[in-house]
């Protein structure tokens, strides 16, 4: 997940968590429905013909979803996009389609640059204090040479304009730490993003030698996203654990005048090629038109990518499975596709619309799958009200796991994004937070 207006979504990374147990009896609906649109929007008529009812059936039951998701997290484990792990991850998922029966391939894509973080530090000193803070690069920060970089830790509050004019000249070559509030909801989730390309384009004016976020997770978890010029960036560019961060604002706010020796090990490169994996059923009335239900494979590398995106991975790999194991034929032909290089700039969905660009007027529908697993409310339409009540008539044979929402507004930060552009029809998810 990169960033979107109004959306719900399990936050951070981690192991497999226990409600990820529960989590695909509440979320089969939602694949449901984008099997729905590929064999017709015709619930009824699937429901005769018992199709859906033996899907649901086999979703809800005892699958490998579990033991899929444990594979991809506990051992491929995080896989940023261009890491050794990422590589893993596009043959695992290469061999579970195949285990399963169903065609897969990988895409190749273009990354526009390499940025992957080999090692982090800091230590804040003074003549009366030393101590270590656990850091985070944020991409795509630069790196430090080997004995790091020494600079003055200023206390930049919370990143407003009134705090650069009070810091002045004192933050050219600095490093200003800048204040957050702790993390208690979505709204506030997207308020961090929001803050940060402003934050940014004012320290940067300034003339500052990095940026230093206190960290707005609770009990010295640190998360990253990316920095607002992404691959531009000439900065340091770091998340400080709550902890340390509070103890350094205290301590300038006291009067000390504390330096920082941050030491960041970045292998960062130029472009190279990734890729995406894509499975597909063909369908049988009108093979030449395509749903895509996709779901990004990458994660950034400071936990195992469960809730982001893992298990929404293994949710359409056993989709995928499912259907093959049952014998069920869609209309159109679905294509489970896999992204790579979400968390960088949503690469693999870019990928893929340029690639399949010839056929694109022939998708039918595109859904992307980014969120936790709390139970689904409903779906964002993205800005399309028609599709409203289809949904609606798609959603009748899983009434009973409702009520449902559905919400006509666009969601920018996820891939979908590179489909809506292209004027397709797309759905994604709203979950209630995990």
């Amino acid at each position: 997940m990169i960033v979107s207006p109004t959306w719900p979504v399990a936050l951070g990374p981690g192991p497999v968590p226990p409600n990820l147990i529960e989590g695909p009896v509440n979320l089969a609906k939602w694949l449901l429905v984008v099997v729905a649109v590929s064999v017709g929007i015709q619930p009824a008529v699937a429901r005769e013909d018992g199709r859906v009812d033996r899907l649901v059936a086999a979703l809800l039951g005892d699958t490998p979803l579990i033991s899929d998701l444990r594979e991809l997290t506990d051992i491929v484990g995080g896989r940023p996009t261009g890491s050794e792990a990422n590589r893993r991850a596009v043959a695992w998922a290469l061999a579970r389609f195949e285990a399963a029966g169903v065609t897969a391939r990988r895409e190749p894509f273009t990354m526009p640059g390499l940025w992957l973080e080999r090692s982090a530090g800091a230590v804040i000193s003074d003549k009366d204090v030393t101590f270590p803070a656990p850091v985070a690069a944020m991409p795509f920060s630069t790196g430090t040479p080997p004995a790091g970089v020494t600079a003055h830790l200023l206390d930049g509050g919370r990143g407003e304009a009134a705090d650069f004019t009070r810091l002045g000249e004192r933050a050219r070559g600095a490093l200003v730490l800048v204040e957050t509030s702790e993390l208690l909801d979505i709204e506030g989730l997207f308020a961090e993003y929001g803050h940060a390309a402003a934050v940014e384009g004012r320290a940067f004016a300034a003339g500052v030698k990095g940026v230093i976020y206190m960290g707005s997770r609770p009990r010295g978890t640190l998360y990253r996203h990316n920095a607002s010029l992404g691959e531009a960036n000439e900065a340091l560019m770091l998340v400080m654990s709550r902890m340390e961060a509070g103890r350094a604002l205290r301590l300038l706010r006291a009067g000390h005048e504390l330096q920082v020796t941050v030491t960041l090990d970045i292998n960062s490169g130029p472009s190279y090629e990734a890729f995406n994996v894509v499975g597909e059923i063909p369908g049988t009335a009108s093979p030449e038109e395509f749903v895509v239900i996709g779901a990004h494979l990458d994660s950034w590398g400071l936990g195992t990518g469960a809730l982001d995106n893992g298990c929404n991975v293994a949710l359409v790999l056993d989709l995928a499975r499912q259907m093959k194991r049952l014998g069920i034929r869609p209309r159109r032909t679905i294509r489970f596709a896999l992204f790579n290089g979400e968390e960088q700039g949503l690469h693999g969905s870019w990928g893929y619309v340029q690639t399949h660009a010839h056929e694109l007027d022939r998708h039918v529908m595109a859904s992307s799958y980014d969120i936790g697993s709390g139970r689904i409310t409903g779906f964002f339409t993205g800005g399309r009200p028609e599709l409203a009540a289809a949904v609606e008539r798609v959603l009748e044979p899983v009434r009973g796991l409702g009520p449902f929402t559905q919400i006509d507004a666009p969601i920018v930060g996820t891939d979908n994004y590179d489909f809506m552009m292209e004027g397709i029809g797309n759905l994604v998810g709203n979950h209630e937070p995990a």
